[in-house]
């Protein structure tokens, strides 16, 4: 079983995109669990979405404590948040930054890579430059590096489950996926 957890804030997207990652990965004929956490309720408060992936029936119900691999919507959180917390080593921790991995101070046993979803999410019109929305972009770099659903998978959950500005949404996830290196 791969298990990832995604870190962000209310309002960027990061639930949906544990969503539209199932909805991908279901498509490509695996089981998959999907559903988020959260303390407060309120925009820009820490969320975490946590997504399993197996060849079998999903049957466990729990928080995921121990992640392959963590994906960070909002790279404030890591002063705010121990995001490492019970990841395996030789997971990836894939960021959401204009910084380079190498710029980042995390153990050895992980694999730190970064992708400028903001940016993309901003060029193709998903929120604003103070508060894009990430979550197609992310996924895209997501598929690109983890390689653990196909891009055309991706698209056609974006192109299912995501009612507005799906055009945009459909571009911004392919474009990180053009640039996402790893």
């Amino acid at each position: 079983m791969l298990e990832l957890r995604f870190h962000s804030r209310g309002g960027q997207g990061g639930v949906i995109a544990g969503k539209l990652l199932a909805v991908a990965i279901f498509k490509e004929d695996r089981f998959v669990q999907s559903f988020p956490t959260f303390g407060v309720e309120r925009r820009a408060a820490p969320v975490m979405a946590f997504v399993r992936i197996d060849d079998k029936p999903v049957r466990i119900r729990t928080q995921i404590y121990k992640p392959d691999h963590i994906i960070i919507l909002d790279q404030s959180l890591l002063q705010m948040l121990d995001v490492t917390q019970g990841l395996k080593s030789g997971g990836t921790i894939l960021i959401n930054t204009e910084k380079k991995p190498e710029d980042f101070d995390f153990d050895d046993s992980y694999k730190v890579v970064t992708v400028d979803a903001s940016s993309i999410a901003v060029k193709h019109g998903l929120g604003s430059v103070t508060q894009p929305i990430v979550n197609t972009s992310i996924l895209g770099a997501l598929a690109k590096i983890l390689k653990i659903v196909k891009i055309e998978s991706v698209v056609a959950a974006i192109e299912e489950d995501v009612p507005a500005k799906t055009e945009a949404n459909v571009a911004a996830a392919i474009e990180a996926y053009e640039v996402a290196v790893g």
